[in-house]
């Protein structure tokens, strides 16, 4: 039997270049892969179906859910993993020299409901007590341009929230002083985001954490989380014609994912063994941070509907079994 053709669209990071690169491949399936990035990607798919698998936006794909859209199925599969709270920007005259004083301050972000604000918003109140309520908020994608836009978002009806103007963005709006902060700053270039000001050249303009590593660090240790930001779809309807489509992709990405890590793995092994690094570390290495599957990661896929719910961004907790396909939940 023919392999059926597939259209894949990914995001270029090293747990997808072996897929990217063709060093690993599905079973039954040849892929035409795509390239490109997360701000465009999500946006196409959500408003225009271009793919019949991609990477996705988990707080995407749950408000959609949250809100009667039935076109994906989800695979456990998570090709990006960060801490994001650490990458807040300031400005150098708002007083902004601790988490707590973003209380009352002008927050920038290109879109409220994408994953990575989600999990800021989170930490922001996890650890720090600041909750969105106590900022007032600044969206530079419009709904056309917006994933929300496909997924049926509307703010939450307890912050204060603007749209940039088509004129303007986060970053000329924190240049000029008209933001205090950004909760998270994206001028790659791409469809979708306006921005281009590059912030490492502004001394106006600086980290709210001297020290992102400690910080991470430091809420690592006390949520446990390292967190998730895409996972993958397949459309629905491709799933219904062809349901083992899920598992072979899963594999595949599976595979990509164990070749990146051995060689790590591998180039990491002499510096232990000369004692370059400490012994213990070697230990740490065995740790699967980028742990695809449900079951390696119930806990924290529990946490994202629920802190999805409490900022307003779904109605009600959706359920695991309502992301992903049924025979990957015990993976």
């Amino acid at each position: 039997m023919a392999n059926i053709e597939l259209a894949l669209v990914l995001s270029d990071n090293p747990r997808t270049r072996p897929i990217i690169d063709g060093l690993v491949k599905p079973d039954g399936i040849d892929l035409h892969i795509t390239i490109a990035h997360p701000s465009e990607m999500f946006w196409r798919q959500l408003h225009f179906e271009e793919f019949d698998l991609s990477e996705m936006s988990l707080s995407s794909l749950l408000a959609g859910i949250a809100h009667g859209d039935k076109r994906w199925v989800g695979i456990p599969v998570f090709t990006s993993r960060r801490f994001f709270h650490t990458g807040i920007l300031v400005r150098t005259d708002a007083g902004i020299n601790k988490p707590e004083d973003l209380k009352g301050k002008r927050m920038g972000v290109p879109e409220y409901q994408q994953t990575a604000a989600l999990w800021t918003r989170a930490a922001l109140s996890q650890v720090y007590g600041v909750k969105a309520s106590d900022m007032k908020w600044w969206m530079e994608r419009n709904p056309e341009m917006s994933h929300g836009g496909a997924t049926g978002f509307k703010p939450p009806a307890d912050i204060e929230f603007n749209y940039i103007p088509p004129s303007q963005s986060i970053g000329s709006m924190l240049v000029s002083g008209e933001l205090d902060a950004s909760l998270l700053y994206i001028n790659d270039n791409n469809l979708v985001d306006r921005s281009r000001v590059d912030m490492s050249k502004q001394t106006t303009v600086k980290r709210l954490f001297d020290d992102e590593v400690t910080e991470g660090q430091a809420y690592y240790k006390k949520t446990g989380f390292f967190p998730i930001n895409h996972g993958m779809v397949v459309q629905r309807h491709v799933y219904e014609k062809y349901p083992w489509v899920v598992l072979n992709i899963y594999r595949m990405m599976l595979e990509a994912k164990n070749m990146i890590d051995r060689q790590a793995r591998e180039a990491a092994g002499p510096y232990f063994e000369t004692g370059l690094l400490p012994t213990e570390g070697r230990k740490a290495m065995q740790t699967d941070i980028f742990a695809y599957g449900v079951q390696a990661n119930k806990t924290i896929l529990t946490a994202i509907p629920q802190f999805s719910h409490e900022q307003g961004l779904t109605p009600r907790v959706v359920g695991l079994d309502e992301v992903f396909a049924p025979q990957t939940l015990d993976v």
